[in-house]
């Protein structure tokens, strides 16, 4: 299963900008990976590990702006079309093993 998160948080300020970058590295450190600008991914091998991760994610969510989360399955997840420019590009792999931090 994957955990996407999808923002959009202002950046208009300093302390805006702090508080994006603050987000971004907290999911960095949660294991999550960049798919895109503002839209991140990480492997969860189960419900309850999906959970414990939407958890750390709410807990660092900044006071403005708009945070989606959403859990995807293998399968749903490898029929994603990706394009690079118009040539196209495979989904990201899930890992062979967990990884641990």
């Amino acid at each position: 299963m994957w955990l996407i998160a999808m923002f959009d948080l202002p950046v208009e300020s300093r302390e805006d900008r702090r508080r994006y970058t603050r987000f971004r590295k907290a999911l960095l450190k949660d294991g999550f990976m960049m798919l895109q600008f503002s839209v991140y991914a990480r492997y969860i091998p189960s419900e309850e590990a999906a959970e414990a991760h939407r958890r750390t994610v709410r807990s660092v969510v900044p006071p403005l702006g708009e945070v989606r989360l959403v859990a995807l399955t293998d399968h749903q997840f490898g029929k994603m079309e990706v394009f690079y420019g118009r040539k196209p590009r495979e989904p990201e792999e899930p890992p062979a093993q967990i990884m641990l931090f």
